[in-house]
């Protein structure tokens, strides 16, 4: 018999995961592959470059939001969206004291599209992925093709890459990988980060892809 999964499709399940100190995900810091990314002159480029507009990224499942502070600070729009309250309180908290401006909604991820198709230049995806129901990942890429312009990019650092059933709270391959961007993105680069953090070394896959022009 299959282990029954999780309800990560409702809110209650996280917040009661934040509430009880079991935010095993929480590294207290950004990300060390979107940082390196961005120090080596990784860029999300806006649609309308002449114009003065900042390029914007969304960071879906954002948690106490590291990195979405991260790429504000590196001259970003940042939207960040989050199903637990209690992250997004804690996120809103962490942005006003670095003073640095950020967008924080409490919002289930696939809704977005209702209200953000073709808004973003770009999207880092970092443990969104994992935390949805697997049956769900298909939809999930499709909702990111939804909020990205045409072109828009989308960086994402898949983790954990380890086969069984072990999280959090589900684990990813590479097929899983290639199976939800295939017909939706174009993968430009795909590589294990030079740099994570010590207990996720080894479980982690960045991939860089462009959205294509539509869903095949």
């Amino acid at each position: 018999m299959e282990p029954r999964r999780p309800a990560v499709s409702t809110p209650g399940f996280w917040d009661g995961l934040y509430a009880n100190g079991q935010d095993g995900w929480e590294l207290g810091r950004p990300a060390p592959a979107l940082e390196d990314w961005l120090d080596a002159g990784g860029r999300f480029e806006s649609a309308t470059p002449t114009s003065g507009v900042r390029p914007s990224v969304a960071v879906p499942g954002c948690g106490r939001g590291h990195d979405a502070r991260l790429l504000a600070r590196r001259g970003y729009r940042v939207s960040a969206f989050d199903f637990a309250e209690a992250a997004v309180r804690e996120a809103r908290r962490l942005a006003a004291a670095d003073g640095v401006e950020v967008t924080l909604e409490r919002r289930d991820v696939f809704t977005l599209g209702r209200d953000h198709a073709a808004a973003f230049d770009g999207v880092w995806e970092y443990t969104c992925f994992c935390a949805i129901d697997p049956g769900r990942r298909a939809e999930y890429a499709d909702l990111l093709h939804t909020i990205l312009r045409p072109g828009g990019l989308l960086l994402a650092c898949f983790y954990p890459l380890r086969d069984g059933t072990d999280g959090p709270p589900f684990p990813v391959s590479h097929a899983d990988i290639e199976r939800a961007l295939a017909g939706r993105f174009t993968i430009l680069d795909a590589r294990a980060p030079a740099r994570t953090v010590e207990r996720r070394a080894g479980l982690e896959w960045l991939v860089v892809a462009k959205r294509a022009p539509a869903i095949r």
